[in-house]
């Protein structure tokens, strides 16, 4: 079979070889009919254009930057889904994706980004005073972040809303009864470190107990099991009448519940629990878990679309916030 060439897709859209290479780099306005044409054309006849050529005219690597958070207290698995999100969504586009170790911090943004290695860059695990944003902003290459620091000023942000998230499930106990609520919260390191989105749930979750008139806790808690024990039982002997907790913790879900259970509180009989988690975690208890969804697919999907659209110029909303969704299922039920 006879390799297509650009020529050859000029021809069959009829117009010039010159057109066929803006409408694949976007350097230019080119007309939506022609545009259509040009891209029938591509289709039909399979043209594939070579990365490395429509890089060098272009002016792009087509490659992104992805940096991902792995340190303690930061569940890997949950961050597996945002990488695998954002790599899949960036092949649609003909981007790869190279991945940068949060140690790396300013100085790994920097390497890369004052050299011809990417075009654009994600960025994980934002905190509240982010020492990484004065260089993301002076930066000159499109950048998007999946979470809000405290001033998300002259920045891309995108991210579940953790606030509503915590008032939600705060809501969701109220409405059953319940007039002490828990949170079981991230390790203490994520909020020493002001991570933006476990403190927004906290701020969410002691806004909406204040509202409803709650007495309420947060107890953050280490990722293992022992941890979960001691806490579980600690908060159970210190607060008897504790009748609803929320969890935001994924990696210490299942050892929470077998320690409520071992400690004779059933759930829901005597402990209504919530979770902020992704759906597999919360379906995977004995007792399936009412929850808020974590929708990493979906965030790392929308951030590399939002990327692409800076990179083509485009207009994109400053703040994406996704609104979270309740999901009941068997371990909420009204007061005992």
């Amino acid at each position: 079979m006879a390799l297509v060439k650009i020529s050859d897709v000029a021809r069959q859209a009829g117009v010039s070889p010159s057109t066929v290479s803006y409408v694949l780099s976007g350097k230019r306005s080119i007309s939506a009919e022609t545009r259509q044409r040009v891209e029938a054309a591509i289709r039909d006849l399979g043209y594939r254009p070579h990365a490395g050529a429509r890089a060098l005219a272009s002016n792009r690597s087509n490659v992104i930057a992805l940096t991902i958070p792995l340190r303690a207290g930061v569940g890997v698995p949950v961050i597996m889904q945002f990488a695998v999100s954002v790599v899949t969504t960036a092949r649609r586009h003909d981007h790869d994706v190279l991945l940068l170790t949060q140690e790396e911090g300013e100085e790994g943004l920097r390497r890369v980004a004052g050299s011809s290695m990417v075009d654009a860059l994600i960025v994980m695990d934002v905190q509240l005073e982010d020492p990484r944003l004065p260089l993301l902003r002076s930066l000159g290459r499109p950048s998007v972040l999946i979470g809000f620091p405290a001033d998300p000023s002259g920045l891309t942000c995108i991210d579940l809303d953790f606030r509503a998230a915590g008032e939600l499930c705060v809501s969701h106990l109220a409405a059953l009864g319940h007039r002490r609520v828990g949170l079981i919260g991230s390790p203490p390191e994520v909020y020493e470190r002001g991570t933006g989105f476990a403190q927004r749930v906290a701020d969410g979750f002691h806004a909406a107990a204040r509202r409803f008139g709650l007495t309420a806790t947060l107890d953050p808690c280490e990722e293992s099991a022992e941890a979960a024990r001691e806490l579980a039982a600690r908060l159970l002997r210190e607060h008897p009448d504790l009748t609803g907790v929320v969890i935001h913790n994924e990696a210490v879900v299942e050892p929470l519940m077998a320690a409520f259970q071992a400690a004779g509180r059933r759930v829901p009989g005597d402990l209504s629990v919530v979770a902020i988690c992704p759906d597999e975690v919360a379906q995977r208890p004995v007792i399936p878990l009412t929850a808020v969804a974590l929708p990493a697919s979906e965030i790392g999907e929308r951030a590399v679309e939002l990327l692409m659209a800076k990179l083509n110029e485009r207009d994109v909303p400053d703040a994406t916030l996704l609104p979270p969704k309740l999901t009941l299922r068997a371990s909420t039920a009204p007061h005992p």
